[in-house]
């Protein structure tokens, strides 16, 4: 399986979301988390099934939640540059590359 790395912008865009959801209601949190580590498994087993957004930028939307994840393909791993919510500007994360 490959590899997963994420950013620290990534890290801490995740790690916002989990308190925000958290400080709503703890099992929101929970959810989250499940939900992106669901995501993990499948990029790990096949990240060619999301699309490309950007040159070598591909895009994983959560289901339940309004985030999804960029990353980019190398051939051992794969790095995740954001978590972020949908709804927010995306000129944030295009600044990254």
């Amino acid at each position: 399986m490959i590899h997963v790395r994420l950013t620290s912008a990534a890290e801490a865009e995740l790690a916002d979301a989990l308190r925000w959801y958290g400080e709503i209601r703890r099992e929101l949190a929970g959810r989250l988390l499940d939900e992106y580590e669901r995501l993990l498994l499948r990029l790990r087993e096949n990240p060619h099934q999301f699309p490309s957004v950007r040159n070598d930028i591909r895009r994983a939307g959560f289901r339940h939640f309004p985030y999804g994840l960029l990353f980019r393909l190398f051939p051992e791993e794969v790095e995740i540059i954001a978590v972020f919510h949908t709804s927010r500007d995306p000129r944030q994360w295009e600044r990254r590359m």
